[in-house]
């Protein structure tokens, strides 16, 4: 028995979508284990002394860019 042409497109979109989700899935895993080992490796940041002056030039900066639209 012949396969009609509309099975075969069925078919082969749903082996299309199986690859894409499952690669999808591989890659969240990935992801997540990567993100693991960096923070492992690298520790956290610690938060940097920022001078007074130097705040307040920041914040006129970005007070500037906001407020120029």
């Amino acid at each position: 028995m012949e396969v009609s042409l509309i099975e075969q497109g069925i078919q082969l979109m749903f082996v299309g979508m199986g690859t894409v989700f499952i690669f999808l899935t591989i890659l969240v895993f990935a992801m997540k284990l990567l993100f693991r080992l960096v923070t492992l490796i690298q520790p956290p940041v610690a938060s940097a002394d920022i001078a007074d002056d130097e705040l307040a030039a920041i914040s006129a900066a970005i007070n500037y860019f906001e407020n120029d639209k």
